[in-house]
């Protein structure tokens, strides 16, 4: 999808929701002033002053209100946030480069899914996705997740995978770690992202570091499709590139979809994590529903399913 971003006054973006009254959606996104929908293009301005032009017309759109210069332009002001510290094995540049980045959620979490997810956020998207507000998903609330998402994943090429419970379980079962499950979610994210944009190539690709390099490789041995062309791994990668924080919000947003299932089909609230209170809330799910639906819920090779059956036989 084509996109433009214009810089504006508030006297000019007023001038333009009067010209797109007829056209205006109701629906305004977060920071939005308002948004508006014509037959190639939708248009949203932010408070900010950033007007975005999304679509196959975006550009003939834009070229209505000014130069689109600013699009790819961000903020000349300093920032007061501390820079993450990069690797010195990444390019100098990566922040502005084209890439595809991966990430994961969930592997921490007795109860729920994991979720991967890559995405391809192309240097002309950074300003899009800064403005949506893509940032770390450690410093957003879930509601926030969900509202970003809900943007992001009609401006990205993505490929998010959920791996559930069962199947989890299963797997861990045969044989395969934790690490070795993980793996080979990156991987073939990453292959499914590659196809999506095809013939169109990324300028590198950063896995979130959740293993060496050499280890990494070490869990895809005798896989098929092995990406290797121009990799790279590091840890803290979503504050280094927006497409792995892109990635981490998709794969939190469908985590968070799918931890409310599971708190639904419960008849409780489970909590996240993996301290007490998760002990607490699978112990009492034992009791209401029977230890045959754990597979479905938990991760049942961490301590905690044994800690909830203690809490159980104490009783």
């Amino acid at each position: 999808m084509s996109n433009v971003v214009l810089q504006k006054t508030n006297n000019e973006i007023m001038k333009m929701m009067e010209f797109y009254k007829s056209s205006l959606t109701g629906k305004t996104p977060p920071g939005s002033l308002f948004s508006a929908k014509t037959s190639s293009c939708t248009i949203t301005a932010y408070k900010s002053g950033k007007v975005l032009f999304q679509g196959s017309g975006s550009e003939n759109e834009a070229k209505k209100w000014g130069s689109s210069s600013s699009s790819t332009q961000g903020s000349n002001k300093p920032s007061t946030k501390p820079k993450t510290k990069k690797p010195t094995n990444l390019p100098e540049n990566i922040s502005l480069l084209s890439i595809i980045g991966s990430d994961e959620v969930g592997t921490g979490d007795f109860f729920g899914p994991i979720t991967v997810c890559a995405a391809y956020v192309r240097k002309e998207d950074r300003a899009l996705l800064k403005e949506l507000g893509v940032q770390d998903s450690k410093n957003l609330n879930d509601e926030k997740i969900s509202e970003i998402a809900k943007q992001i994943i009609k401006v990205v090429p993505y490929s998010l995978l959920i791996l559930p419970n069962v199947k989890y379980n299963k797997m861990q079962q045969s044989g395969m770690s934790q690490g070795k499950l993980k793996a080979l979610l990156h991987n073939q994210a990453i292959e499914n992202v590659l196809n999506k944009i095809s013939p169109e190539k990324p300028e590198l690709i950063l896995i979130d570091q959740f293993a060496k390099e050499d280890v990494y490789y070490n869990y895809l041995k005798g896989q098929k499709n092995i990406q290797r062309e121009n990799v790279y791994f590091s840890t803290k990668a979503e504050g280094i590139h927006l497409a792995v924080a892109a990635a981490s919000i998709i794969a939190r947003y469908a985590f968070v979809e799918h931890f409310e299932k599971l708190s639904t089909a419960a008849g409780f609230k489970i909590p996240k994590g993996a301290g007490s209170q998760v002990d607490m809330a699978c112990a009492r799910l034992i009791k209401e529903k029977g230890q045959e639906v754990l597979p479905s819920f938990v991760k049942l090779h961490f301590a905690n399913t044994e800690k909830a059956m203690n809490l159980l036989r104490r009783k």
